[in-house]
């Protein structure tokens, strides 16, 4: 037994050295976002990470010389997983909020969306205001924008605080709520799929926000990188090539409708 024992002691410092060179060279960029939120974050039909946000953070990586691992996390978890180190950035349509900022650093915007609702047809809600009301019920996403706007604006009203869109959705379709608030382009898209349960308000009701990258406080080599490649993908018109992969038919109707567009910053 003594004649293996240096042996096994040799095998062991070498697996432990091999370990410890494989993750000073793993060098990748671990991208958190919440794979819910189609046609920014989703999954394609073998479940790959697939949609605006994944080729964007792809695009990141590759300005970075860093190859690319993305994490799906429930939007809840992903602030709390950038503090802890879980992932370095957190690219998911993340709007820069101030309660936001108190945890974490964001990029500069590299885009802009407004609020809509999505009504139940027999509601009667014609406006943002007729929500505000004792026996009006309103669906939100869990820390959402649309559920920060209806805490602070919508008091009056009941809010039924579910985790992800569709459920919020199903709510109105199915009369349980009167309306869902959450940016123009989803109102949009659930609206156009269920045009015989529901109906949209799309006149803005609140001031533009911007949606940054999330990333950790006080990681400022990282947000100066990212920073510069923002600056870079617009003059390269990375987002017209996004929007025209994903979004032709949504940018034309926001043009028809007089809508700012996603990625129009100026």
């Amino acid at each position: 037994m003594k004649k293996f024992l240096p042996v096994v002691l040799i095998v062991v410092l070498f697996c432990a050295l091999f370990a410890g060179c494989n993750k000073k060279e793993d060098n990748a960029l671990t991208v958190g976002m919440e794979l819910a939120y189609p046609p920014f974050e989703t999954k394609d039909a073998q479940g790959n990470p697939t949609g605006i946000s994944v080729d964007f953070a792809k695009s990141l990586g590759e300005y970075l010389g860093r190859p690319v691992k993305i994490e799906n996390i429930a939007w809840d978890g992903l602030i709390p997983a950038l503090q802890t180190g879980q992932v370095d950035i957190v690219i998911s349509s993340m709007t820069i909020k101030e309660e936001r900022l108190e945890k974490i650093d964001f990029s500069k915007p590299y885009a802009k969306a407004m609020l809509a609702v999505l009504v139940n047809k027999n509601s009667n809600i014609k406006s943002i205001n007729d929500l505000n009301q004792s026996g009006k019920k309103i669906a939100v996403k869990l820390n959402s924008t649309g559920h920060i706007y209806a805490q602070n604006n919508l008091k009056n009203a009941e809010l039924i605080v579910l985790a992800d869109e569709s459920a919020c959705v199903t709510e109105v379709v199915q009369g349980k709520a009167d309306g869902f608030i959450y940016d123009q382009l989803t109102i949009y898209r659930n609206n156009q799929n269920n045009l015989d349960t529901t109906g949209a308000i799309f006149i803005p009701f609140q001031d533009a926000e911007y949606w940054g990258a999330g990333i950790q406080k006080g990681n400022t080599e990282l947000k100066t990188k990212v920073d510069e490649f923002i600056d870079k993908f617009y003059s390269e018109g990375g987002f017209d090539k996004l929007t025209e992969k994903y979004l032709s038919q949504e940018k034309k109707t926001f043009e028809d409708l007089g809508f700012d567009w996603f990625f129009s910053l100026d």
